[in-house]
């Protein structure tokens, strides 16, 4: 395991194989997402994204209490004017606008608490999966605000206009049930068992096509917004790609032989 950032604010990082964990390492506070701490985070998604050997990504938190509570709200009570209060929304936008343009899937496995920009940068995750004890809310309009982080706009996305009304106008905050039933989580698990289950949901899909992975998280972020001819084309010009390259190749002909691929990622 290495440790990147400084002593009080720091991403924790390791690997095993092709998945790649980062966590949240600021439990004194709950996780609470300041400047440094995405900063850094922003570095260290860069680095995996990069190197060839990583095929997915798991971001978690430290504890059991959060898997981050939302912004660091002393880092927002500073805010002088509205001209730094629109930079601050960018940067945290900046980092989930990243992990969403990543080739590489990002696994969110969220333990406890999930609030305000917690909750957003669990939103811009690949996949969702989240303890029982889970906690989710946009409660910004406590504080005088709105979702800065993306919040307004993933969230209806992910779970209609609606509901989306509902949780950032109420700033209601809804257990692991009814975020999965609502759309927000794809899988709750008991909370010894969200680490092993994300790392083994991640290795799942380090051992598919690399480049077909890359190309299924680009088709449907790009087409997610598109009316569906446009987003049709879309998806028809990827696989068309894919035909082309060593990795169909391979694939198709380990199927009819009757044995394990060897991706190349080429």
């Amino acid at each position: 395991m290495t440790i990147a950032g400084d002593a009080q604010i720091e991403i924790l990082s390791e690997r095993s194989g092709h998945v790649a964990m980062l966590t949240l390492n600021r439990p004194q506070v709950l996780n609470a997402l300041n400047a440094s701490l995405l900063a850094t985070l922003s570095a260290e998604l860069a680095r995996f994204d990069e190197e060839a050997e990583i095929r997915a990504i798991v971001i978690t938190g430290a504890g059991e209490k959060a898997f981050a509570a939302g912004a660091d709200i002393a880092e927002l009570n500073a805010l002088p004017n509205a001209v730094e209060g629109a930079r601050k929304a960018r940067l945290g936008q900046e980092i989930t606008l990243q992990i969403e343009r990543m080739r590489k899937p990002v696994i969110m496995a969220v333990n406890g608490f999930a609030l305000g920009g917690g909750c957003e940068l669990a939103m811009a995750g690949d996949i969702r999966i989240c303890s029982a004890n889970a906690k989710f809310g946009q409660p910004e309009v406590n504080l005088g605000l709105i979702p800065g982080y993306g919040g307004s706009q993933r969230l209806t996305r992910l779970v209609g206009r609606g509901m989306a009304m509902y949780l950032c106008l109420t700033g209601e905050i809804i257990d692991a049930q009814e975020a999965l039933r609502i759309g927000l989580v794809q899988k709750v698990v008991s909370q010894p068992q969200l680490l092993s289950e994300a790392q083994r949901l991640a290795g799942v899909i380090a051992t598919k096509a690399p480049l077909a992975i890359q190309a299924c998280k680009s088709a449907i972020n790009e087409g997610d917004t598109l009316p569906l001819a446009q987003a049709l084309a879309v998806e028809a010009l990827y696989f068309g790609t894919l035909v082309n390259t060593n990795d169909f190749k391979e694939g198709t002909s380990a199927f009819l032989e009757k044995r394990p691929p060897n991706w190349r990622s080429s």
